[in-house]
């Protein structure tokens, strides 16, 4: 049924608009909380740095920050695990391990002999999987260097953006499921008010045929009786024009209620070459040239009638808004995967008209679609599309070098 295809499409959307927002809040988070860790780390290495590497003792003035830090004090900076060294002008490299118990004293000698090589600053070193950021403060002939264990401030980064993770899987999952069992509820107006639409359709389209009958048998006796008419003429003409109207919508509101398909493997190629062949004589006689390429063994899943029916429809279309001495095309090709049809038709006004409306039930363009006494009725395409779509493919329609192509994509089967 279209209104729960409508329904998947929403459920589908909002579901990634809800990601979408999900991910920019928990990205968010994530971001701010990484860039304070980090902020974290260098406020404390550079306190350190400014204090030779010891926790100060006067009050800790906390610089101006786009994102306010925490307020460092003597307790505060005593819970993070630091260590430095400095070189002296013998060569000599003092060290100062009372903050770290992990660390030995030549370890650190080493340590820091690795970053002097570097030439850097500011950076990080690994030493037993553990991360440091270090600093670097050059004094005259003697370089110290303080490093700040920083996995515990990472750590909580880590656990925020985690825990951010798992609330946002979480809300997405009860959001899905609710939108699910509620949406139903929330379209049961629209879909009650399809029903009834359909219901009044195959009704209607009942109850019309019983006068219709009987127009058309008094419009009989009449010519019986007094011989044919231009009157009785157009009469008949109007009863066949209504007729075909009614079982068109008839048709067309049945094939929405999901009817039950005789879904199986149908030769494309054969049944292709029986549209064109019934086809060819008409489309001659109204003086269109026709012009037929069909690739053999073509085969896919739809029932056979509607699939014979909606090549008919397409190409019956064609022909009825084919330009005059213009030239009607039935292509038929394979694809690694897929049968493509493509049904083709001569149309030089065309390049204005809106061909994305051309499915919409009753749509007739006022000039460039009206060209013919043979005009249909608008719903010959919106029942194409609806068969396309119950064989679980696309149709589209495209206007290149003053031609019309309506292109029907299905899913082959390899014989």
């Amino acid at each position: 049924m279209m209104i729960q295809h409508f329904r998947k499409k929403f459920i589908i959307f909002s579901t990634c608009a809800l990601v979408l927002v999900i991910l920019t809040i928990v990205g968010s988070i994530s971001a701010i909380t990484y860039y304070r860790a980090r902020q974290e780390v260098n406020t404390v290495l550079t306190i350190l740095t400014d204090n030779e590497g010891r926790i100060p003792d006067r009050q800790i003035q906390s610089r101006p920050e786009i994102i306010p830090q925490p307020q460092f004090t003597r307790e505060s900076l005593s819970q993070y695990r630091y260590f430095s060294a400095t070189t002296m002008g013998d060569g000599e490299i003092a060290v100062d391990n009372q903050h770290i118990l992990s660390v030995s004293p030549a370890a650190i000698r080493r340590l820091t002999k690795r970053v002097i090589r570097r030439d850097s600053a500011q950076g990080h070193v690994i030493y037993k999987k553990t991360v440091y950021a270090y600093k670097v403060k050059q004094t005259g002939k003697q370089t110290m260097v303080v490093f700040l264990d920083e996995s515990l401030m990472m750590a909580k980064a880590r656990e925020i953006i985690y825990i951010g993770l798992i609330l946002g899987t979480i809300s997405l999952i009860l959001y899905t499921v609710i939108l699910v069992l509620f949406s139903r509820r929330a379209i049961r107006p629209i879909i009650q008010n399809e029903e009834r639409q359909k219901e009044f359709i195959t009704n209607a389209g009942h109850e019309l045929k019983t006068p219709l009958t009987v127009i058309s048998a008094n419009t009989e006796m009449q010519e019986l009786t007094n011989g044919e008419t231009e009157l009785t003429t157009s009469t008949k003409q109007q009863v066949d024009r209504m007729t075909k109207l009614i079982n068109y919508l008839v048709s067309l509101a049945r094939l929405q209620e999901q009817p039950q398909l005789n879904v199986v493997v149908v030769d494309a190629s054969r049944l292709v070459g029986r549209v064109a062949t019934s086809f060819k004589n008409v489309i001659t006689n109204d003086e269109h040239q026709f012009k037929q390429s069909i690739a053999p063994g073509i085969t896919v899943k739809a029932d056979e009638n509607y699939f014979y029916e909606l090549i008919s429809i397409l190409v019956d279309n064609a022909n009825k808004y084919c330009d005059p001495n213009g030239t009607v095309e039935i292509n038929l090709k394979k694809t690694k995967k897929n049968m493509v049809l493509t049904v083709t038709n001569s149309y030089a006004k065309g390049a204005n008209v809106d061909t994305s409306r051309f499915f919409e039930r009753f749509y007739r363009e006022n000039k460039a679609r009206t060209l013919t006494k043979k005009a249909g009725y608008g719903i010959g395409l919106s029942m194409a599309q609806t068969l396309v779509r119950n064989f679980n493919g696309r149709i589209n329609v495209k206007y290149v070098d003053k031609k019309i192509s309506f292109v029907v994509t299905l899913k082959r089967v390899d014989s």
